[in-house]
């Protein structure tokens, strides 16, 4: 049997598109080649390629090293400080120490009239 293709929304693809072309982008205003820029990844120029493109079946971790490299913001580190992200990872994590381990779906309808 066939695999099915995956469908994505209007929005996720054109994010993959916006992030694909900012890369490109970067790339060029940096003069790099896509054979630099793939290599300094440690990817393939077409994998480069597809990420440029915009394709989704790319893993998200080589798009965002791609983007890393070449200079594109993928998330705004607070300032002033060093380029990390730690203090918003931090933050985030103490918001999730709050809530509970996990969520599971009620067993049935919630009761809630007192």
């Amino acid at each position: 049997m066939p695999a099915r293709a995956r469908t994505y929304s209007r929005l996720t693809e054109e994010a993959l598109q916006l992030l694909g072309k900012q890369i490109r982008l970067a790339r060029k205003q940096r003069r790099m080649t896509e054979t630099d820029l793939a290599s300094r990844a440690g990817i393939a120029r077409s994998t480069l390629q597809q990420i440029e493109k915009g394709d989704p079946r790319v893993e998200i971790g080589l798009a965002f090293e791609a983007a890393t490299l070449a200079g594109v913001d993928l998330f705004v580190p607070q300032a002033p400080g060093p380029m990390t992200l730690g203090p918003q990872i931090a933050r985030i994590d103490d918001k999730l120490a709050l809530l509970p381990h996990s969520v599971r779906q009620p067993r049935g309808e919630v009761r809630d009239d007192f």
